[in-house]
């Protein structure tokens, strides 16, 4: 088989693999930055690095950790500031893991909203009140996508820049 044929699929490859991960970010509990994290490790690994390649491989590795830790950062500082407590940040949490497995793929998100709005409610006995903190947590959880699906993009345009650097195909 013709090795620039070779190169051409794995950079196919690594591409598809890549759009899998951003679009997967719109699924809770999905490892959407991993998932272009790791292919562009594939790539490097099949490919070579190079300089190039490692300092595009260090950014696109700083995004995804960066991106990782955005979503509970985000997430917990809004309904911080709104004054949820950490039980309730810890049942959101639960929640979405629980709503995730059970109603997979989009369980999660709906299933962490109401166990804020539930401890909320039954502990303040304040249903107005939690409905404020679930808005919170439902905002921050949209920026944290809106974010994260960024760093992904950006990801993506590195490892781009980084192939073409190698000539997509040498």
């Amino acid at each position: 088989m013709n090795l620039l044929l070779v190169r051409q699929a794995l950079t196919a490859v690594v591409f598809v693999f890549m759009l899998v991960g951003l679009f997967g970010l719109a699924f809770p509990m999905f490892p959407g930055l991993t998932v272009i994290w790791l292919a562009a490790l594939g790539y490097g690994v099949m490919s070579g690095f190079g300089l190039f390649g490692w300092i595009a491989f260090a950014l696109i590795t700083l995004l995804m950790v960066a991106g990782s830790l955005v979503d509970n950062f985000l997430m917990g500082s809004k309904a911080r500031a709104g004054g949820a407590s950490w039980w309730a940040l810890a049942f959101a949490w639960l929640g979405g893991i629980l709503g995730s497995i059970l109603l997979p793929p989009l369980g999660g998100i709906p299933a962490s909203l109401l166990a804020v709005f539930l401890y909320e409610t039954i502990t303040r006995r304040d249903w107005r009140h939690a409905l404020r903190l679930t808005k919170n947590v439902a905002v921050g959880c949209g920026w944290a996508f809106v974010i994260r699906f960024g760093m992904g993009v950006l990801m993506i345009l590195l490892w781009l820049a980084w192939a073409a650097q190698k000539g997509f195909t040498r």
